[in-house]
């Protein structure tokens, strides 16, 4: 892996950051309500990162990333990734996941029983969800819990932001598997 870089941009619902090296996106921060919260999220994983301008390829991950938030059908498929330092079976995970599109969603056990990984790998899953280092890129919103229910979300916001993101594609959750409104800071779109 080499030297981290980085830049904070601003999308339809708030300030996001990405990081890449020569190999590909490294990390993605979701929508936080100023440009210094996504810096501070970004070098709090990174410390070592430097500020740069985009690359060209980094530059149609940002485009990417905001047509989404404005709303736009987006394939984040084919960014390229450097996820070198993610363990193997997390890196399976991760590509079955980036193949799930827009509007769709999947749970944690469909997704270890594709991996062809017993129910108790559901919660591995849920493990790399958690430490996804780039959501929206590698889709973790697109993952719910048994029954519909929304499951967890370690993005700003939560389980909130998540139905947001959900919403956005055309997937609605039943009111009953919504999480409850917290005061949590959350993307505003």
């Amino acid at each position: 892996m080499g030297s981290h870089h980085y830049t904070i941009f601003e999308a339809a619902n708030g300030f996001c950051g990405i990081a890449w090296t020569s190999d590909g996106v490294t990390r993605f921060q979701l929508p936080t309500r100023t440009a210094d919260a996504a810096e501070r999220m970004m070098l709090r994983r990174l410390p070592d990162a430097a500020v740069a301008a985009p690359t060209p390829e980094i530059a149609e991950a940002i485009d990417a990333a905001k047509r989404y938030f404005a709303g736009e059908t987006v394939d984040f498929s084919g960014i390229r990734l450097d996820l070198g330092d993610q363990e193997a079976f997390f890196q399976r995970i991760y590509d079955a996941l980036r193949q799930i599109g827009w509007g769709r969603t999947t749970t944690y056990g469909a997704l270890a029983k594709q991996l062809g990984a017993g129910p108790e790998a559901a919660r591995d899953v849920g493990q790399a969800m958690a430490k996804n280092p780039v959501p929206l890129i590698i889709p973790c919103h697109r993952v719910l819990a048994a029954g519909g229910k929304v499951g967890g979300f370690s993005a700003p916001g939560g389980a909130t932001s998540k139905v947001r993101m959900l919403e956005l594609e055309g997937v609605h959750i039943d009111q009953a598997a919504k999480p409850a409104q917290k005061a949590q800071q959350s993307f505003g779109f």
